[in-house]
């Protein structure tokens, strides 16, 4: 391999490294920009979910995965990077900590669901599947965590996070394109 080929190979590393990082500190940042729901103990309705989409839109499975992981082990080491400043392992296991535990599960398949080549419906079904993913998965261990019933899960845990989810998940499968004119 000439000088000249492993150059250009070591800049395209670094800036996948440095556009990995850049995604995982959009991520801590997204915690912070919330709607507060008028439910006694909810979580606020975050960017959480649109980031996690847009990551798993735009980067192969293995690099969704990790800039997700990163930003988790960040927050499990105590950085308060979680929604409302939150931090710990203690973070994850609360009622709605199931919401941010299926997270790099989504990083993993959502990429292999979308395919390689944009194509608007088949991103934007892929993200809603994301989002279901994740909303039913939370709400699950809402149910589990908190002893509700299904039902009482269903209207606590999945019915006020979904129609907003829905929204940014289509704004998020939009704006992909863009994004990746940036990214090169």
């Amino acid at each position: 391999m000439s000088t000249q080929t492993t150059a250009v190979s070591n800049d395209r590393s670094v800036q996948r490294l440095v556009t990995m990082a850049l995604f995982a500190a959009i991520l801590c940042v997204s915690a912070y920009i919330s709607i507060p729901l008028p439910l006694p103990g909810a979580p606020h309705i975050t960017m959480q979910n649109f980031v996690i989409l847009l990551i798993a839109l735009l980067f192969p499975s293995l690099d969704a995965f990790l800039i997700i992981l990163v930003w988790m082990i960040l927050g499990v080491i105590g950085l308060p990077v979680f929604i409302g400043g939150g931090s710990g392992i203690g973070y994850l296991l609360t009622p709605y900590g199931g919401y941010t535990m299926v997270f790099p599960l989504v990083g993993l398949l959502l990429p292999l669901i979308r395919g390689k080549v944009y194509n608007r419906l088949r991103y934007t079904l892929a993200a809603i599947a994301g989002a279901l993913l994740i909303d039913i998965i939370g709400m699950l261990w809402l149910m589990a965590a908190s002893h509700l019933t299904l039902s009482a899960a269903f209207l606590t845990g999945f019915v006020p996070f979904i129609p907003l989810d829905i929204v940014k998940t289509v704004i998020a499968a939009q704006i992909v394109p863009a994004f990746r004119k940036i990214m090169q």
